[in-house]
């Protein structure tokens, strides 16, 4: 048995690094995929929701109910398409999916106010889009407390004054926390895409044989095959960083070296479980299958990226733990937003070292039981 060769190990790389450049398939997914990626679903999934249908029914053409109806052009929410005073109007608005909110305002609403009476409005949402829908019916509730407001003014002062302040995002934009958990589910599909396909290709190209007669060992081997992704991977992290906060406008508040070292750790487990996938396929369209499906979906689903993990079923929390998105999607959110200290990551952190150390190991034990 061979003791372990540095100048073997920069041989393989070389090598890995020579079917990278002449490989275009390689190199578009390595440099353009990211950026497409990130383009596509920044610009695709979004939670913010302010351009809103609204169909206006006006039964009482006060100078009352045009101020309450101007309020809601005015919040930058809606967007009035139709108005009049036939309701069937607002149904088949609704009924063809043109309006979002429709909002009736009985007749003598003006009076009943000025009599100090109160008058019931009616919003009716398409719940076909329950999401929007919800959120729809609570700008209008949130108008509504703020013409109350106004009308009431020192008549009758509240005993209680919310003073509300958000931490983190002011403006609750969706992208700032959409943003860095798609460069932690972005990076999970490349990383383990890209080396899924190294030795299954080797295997395929007729060339694996010739590499186990050599006195390569499988750790040379394996991280051979790894080290030129691992390198690309740091680059493409820094150019989706770049973009998110220079295309999106995501601040990045944290520390950069932090988000580096979290980003080397998540690389090599991403690129270990890619290179365990390579080891059992040995046809490249199995393994590019294999990583997209035991990759993607779960990142998406199961990383606390979009849905929240603590909603879940208990059973589908545990099984969140397994996957690696998980932990490297809170890291990128509390480097990003919160600019933590590393002391608050360092679970997270510690999770992303031994998954890497676990796969990376499996991997090769894999590959050693195979050329046997």
């Amino acid at each position: 048995m061979t003791s372990f060769s540095w100048r073997r190990l920069r041989a393989l790389t070389h090598k890995e690094f020579l079917h990278i450049r002449r490989d275009p398939r390689s190199l578009m997914m390595a440099f353009l995929m990211p950026l497409i990626l990130l383009v596509l679903f920044g610009y695709a999934i979004t939670m913010d929701i302010d351009n809103l249908n609204l169909v206006v029914i006006d039964h009482d053409h006060s100078a009352t109910s045009r101020d309450y109806v101007q309020r809601y052009t005015a919040s930058g929410y809606f967007t009035v398409i139709a108005a009049g005073d036939d309701e069937r109007e607002a149904r088949r608005r609704l009924d063809a999916g043109e309006a979002d909110i429709a909002l009736i305002i009985p007749r003598h609403f003006a009076r009943d106010l000025e009599r100090g009476r109160t008058v019931p409005l009616q919003a009716l949402a398409d719940g076909s889009d329950a999401n929007t829908a919800s959120i729809g019916l609570g700008y209008a509730e949130g108008i509504t407390n703020r013409f109350n407001a106004d009308r009431l003014g020192d008549i009758a002062t509240p005993p209680v004054e919310n003073r509300l302040r958000v931490w983190y995002n002011p403006e609750l934009k969706s992208r700032w926390f959409i943003i860095p958990g798609l460069i932690a589910v972005i990076m999970t599909v490349i990383t383990a895409l890209l080396t899924s396909l190294t030795v299954s290709r080797e295997w395929e190209a007729g060339t694996m044989e010739q590499l186990i007669s050599t006195p390569v060992q499988p750790l040379e081997l394996m991280l051979g095959k790894m080290l030129p992704y691992f390198l690309i991977g740091i680059f493409d992290m820094l150019l989706v960083v770049a973009m998110a906060v220079w295309v999106f406008g995501v601040p990045l508040n944290g520390s950069l070296p932090l988000l580096l070292v979290s980003g080397s750790l998540f690389l090599f487990g991403g690129l270990g479980f890619g290179i365990f996938i390579s080891t059992v396929a040995k046809s490249q369209l199995v393994a590019s299958q294999a990583a997209m499906l035991t990759t993607f979906i779960p990142a998406i689903l199961l990383s606390g990226f979009i849905y929240a993990i603590n909603n879940m079923p208990l059973p589908l929390q545990v099984i969140t733990h397994l996957v690696q998105a998980r932990y490297f999607v809170a890291i990128l959110k509390a480097i990003f937003l919160k600019a933590v200290p590393p002391y608050y990551l360092w679970q997270e952190m510690l999770f992303l070292l031994l998954f890497a150390v676990v796969v990376f190991t499996v991997a090769v034990r894999k590959f050693r039981k195979k050329i046997r």
